[in-house]
């Protein structure tokens, strides 16, 4: 039986890798020009965004998109989870021994593989985690409690995580095609996990979103 706790059985440090080379220096991205960018860290996603004219979600936005024309619902499709396989690249079988592949992909899948939400957005849950503008803190919905109606939030000033005090993170979500209902059913909206502004991985990636004003 594997222990969950111990991330060295199923995750792998590679010297060289980025995006480029998401699996190591031997790695190469040709012929995935449909598929997500991975291995981007913050201040990488920040350096696209000025490039075009862009921006990060906040977390707010991101859940916003997720729902689309639904209200409310724990996932982007609405409430039911044997809709999952159908809709996400995610993990199916005995995490992380085992893949069953039941969606059809081991690892990353292309965009667009699966079907678009009720605003057309694909790839909202499972497939990569991505990136938010928001710091990560697991106090920030207990610390704006009771404030009222707040319209737009742009979250927490600094991030506060007591499972890793000395990192400033950012706000990651939608899970990836490593998540499961037996370890953390990140696919759903409203799950989270903080990422510190220099990391990357081979299941983390970003979209981005533009305002009215910057497309005027």
């Amino acid at each position: 039986m594997a222990d969950l706790r111990n991330y060295a059985q199923w995750w792998e440090w590679k010297t060289g890798a980025n995006w480029q080379h998401p699996q190591g220096p031997e790695s190469t991205i040709e012929g995935k020009d449909n598929y997500p960018v991975v291995h981007i860290s913050y201040k990488d996603a920040l350096a696209y965004c000025k490039w075009a004219n862009r921006k990060l979600p906040t977390e707010t936005q991101w859940e916003a998109a997720a729902h689309g024309k639904l209200n409310g619902g724990v996932y982007t499709w609405g409430e039911d989870s044997a809709e999952l396989t159908k809709k996400a690249n995610t993990w199916q079988g005995d995490f992380p021994n085992k893949n069953l592949v039941e969606d059809g992909f081991a690892y990353i899948a292309p965009v667009a593989s699966f079907d678009s939400n009720s605003l057309g957005i694909y790839d909202m849950a499972g497939n990569v985690w991505e990136l938010t503008q928001d710091y990560f803190s697991v106090k920030y919905y207990q610390d704006i409690a009771g404030s009222g109606e707040i319209r737009n939030p742009q979250g927490p000033l600094e991030s506060y995580n007591p499972e890793n005090p000395f990192q400033q993170e950012k706000v990651i979500k939608g899970g990836s095609f490593l998540c499961d209902a037996s370890y953390c059913a990140s696919y759903r909206i409203s799950a989270r996990m903080g990422q510190s502004l220099d990391s990357s991985s081979d299941h983390t990636g970003f979209r981005t979103v533009a305002t009215v004003d910057m497309l005027e």
